[in-house]
């Protein structure tokens, strides 16, 4: 017999699935004697407890499936009749939040921050100076580390399919030294974003190729960041980036700043590029 699943057992896999673990779905029913039992279920539909009823169980089950394989889908809830009994079923689903992770912690990271926030992204923030890396420039939710850029400004950090990086650093130098660090790791984040002029990012795109990143790499890396907004103020330019990350979210196909100054195939042209291996 299966042990039976306890609110801290429930409680335990939900905020390990929202901090970037396996997606659960948890499933509770209330029995005719008022009893709850608890059930927690995998997207490959593996299940741990039972809700007392084997009929209930493949129920919640499959549920459990569908809410997990759709993240817009709202938790559910029913009153279930089984042997002339009624249950109250409810099911709902725990994912990892997308996580916006800001490189630089400057002025126009405050504001990135709190619209990443506001969208419901998990917000971290790293810098490599004391006097910016601190929580109280930022809102209280979001995570502020004092990093190292030139050894392992991620060192700590979960990257994943489920992360979105915005390099806002101070300079080309730290551009290029956190970019590279990322790409080395293999990491494949749901998106890369980079501040700065075509200058800037030509140059970091040029040390990069001769430090042998791929072409095809650096293709997929918004840079400038942002859609094209005409943005002046660091509220404005934070505006800009939180619209380029729904977009990406939601798959929206947009005029983005990087889709318009085509920085690597205009300024750097292959037939002029040194390629290499996969950083």
């Amino acid at each position: 017999m299966t042990d039976p699943i306890t609110v801290a057992d429930a409680a335990h896999a939900a905020l390990a699935a929202q901090a970037g673990g396996a997606a659960v779905g948890v499933a509770a029913a209330v029995d005719p004697a008022g009893s709850v039992h608890r059930m927690l279920c995998t997207a490959e539909g593996g299940c741990r407890g039972t809700l007392g009823d084997r009929a209930l169980d493949d129920l919640a089950r499959s549920h459990a499936q569908r809410l997990l394989a759709d993240p817009a889908a709202e938790p559910h809830f029913e009153l279930v009749e089984l042997g002339g009994r009624a249950w109250l079923l409810y099911v709902e689903a725990h994912r990892s939040y997308d996580h916006l992770i800001i490189v630089g912690a400057g002025h126009i990271a405050v504001p990135v921050a709190t619209l990443g926030r506001l969208l419901g992204f998990r917000v971290t923030v790293l810098d490599d100076r004391e006097e910016f890396a601190t929580g109280e420039r930022f809102p209280d939710d979001v995570a502020v580390y004092r990093s190292d850029f030139t050894v392992d400004p991620f060192a700590g950090v979960t990257i994943d399919e489920h992360s979105y990086v915005a390099l806002l650093t101070r300079g080309h130098r730290w551009d290029f030294d956190c970019l590279r660090r990322l790409l080395e790791t293999g990491a494949r984040p749901r998106y890369i974003g980079m501040i700065g002029s075509r200058r800037r990012v030509r140059a970091a795109f040029q040390a990069l190729l001769a430090a042998g990143t791929r072409r095809d790499t650096l293709a997929a890396i918004h840079a400038p960041i942002g859609i094209e907004l005409n943005a002046e103020t660091p509220e404005e330019i934070a505006v800009a980036i939180a619209a380029e990350l729904i977009a990406v979210r939601r798959g929206a196909d947009i005029e983005s700043i990087s889709r318009r100054e085509r920085v690597l195939e205009r300024l750097l042209p292959e037939a002029t590029a040194e390629e290499g291996s996969d950083a």
